[in-house]
């Protein structure tokens, strides 16, 4: 198991991918702490995983609560080694962007780098002080596809790619590393009463080369890969799982 007496804290794991990386994580050896705000969703995700799994119920940004929880991981655990952040944005999809409130348009860029700076800053104090650990988040560089209209989205991920690069620089020479995982959609994750969901998999599966999006499972398999040992030479990467999906 390649993640064996490792200390995971996943924001967002009560969330389909969050949940996703945290059973891959457990699967390989490794205790889960789940955070979120949503207890009901983190306690189904917990009660998957068994006794590897730890809930906490917390907003991913909110400074003081981000950094008490990851302060009372390490101390309770004896370390951080992996730090994911994976909470939704808040984005809005499908309006065209000259119809769109300035406020929808900044909301998952604000979201993103608050909370992906939040969770980076509290997991890095702990893991510069151990001589290493691996912190991911979802990212990844590259233009929408044409037709798609996604707001602010993608320029919050272009944030996350700055921060990424930065953040890699300053924190590799204490041996951590960071990573971001960019999937182009996954199919699966939308639930099956979501308006239009089938029109969306059906869009996404043919937006891509293999004719098909990543899967949750296949999304956690690769956050436990980037995590572990095995990509110990990886860092200030973007790691594409999106099955080659075709940007314009």
């Amino acid at each position: 198991m390649v993640l064996q007496g490792k200390n995971a804290i996943i924001y967002g794991g009560g969330g389909s991918i969050g949940g996703a990386v945290a059973r891959a994580f457990a699967r390989e050896g490794a205790a889960v702490y789940l955070a979120g705000r949503t207890q009901a969703s983190l306690d189904a995700v917990a009660a998957e995983i068994g006794d590897a799994a730890h809930v906490a119920v917390l907003d991913a940004l909110d400074e003081r609560a981000v950094d008490e929880h990851a302060d009372a991981v390490a101390a309770q655990a004896g370390s951080l080694d992996i730090s994911v952040n994976v909470i939704t944005h808040g984005d809005v999809q499908g309006t065209p962007i000259d119809e769109m409130d300035v406020e929808d348009y900044l909301r998952p860029v604000a979201t993103a780098v608050r909370t992906t700076f939040l969770t980076v800053r509290a997991a890095s104090r702990h893991m510069k002080r151990q001589g290493g650990g691996v912190i991911l988040a979802f990212g990844g560089e590259g233009d929408p596809p044409r037709g798609y209209h996604l707001g602010g989205l993608q320029t919050a991920f272009q944030a996350l790619e700055a921060m990424r690069r930065q953040v890699s620089t300053e924190l590799a020479p204490h041996g951590v590393r960071f990573i971001t995982l960019r999937s182009g959609g996954v199919a699966d994750s939308l639930p099956q009463d979501f308006p239009g969901a089938e029109r969306i998999r059906a869009s996404l599966d043919e937006a891509t080369l293999l004719g098909r999006t990543v899967t949750l499972e296949e999304v956690g398999d690769m956050a436990a890969f980037a995590a572990s040992d095995r990509a110990r030479m990886m860092t200030a990467a973007t790691l594409n799982v999106s099955a080659g999906a075709l940007m314009d």
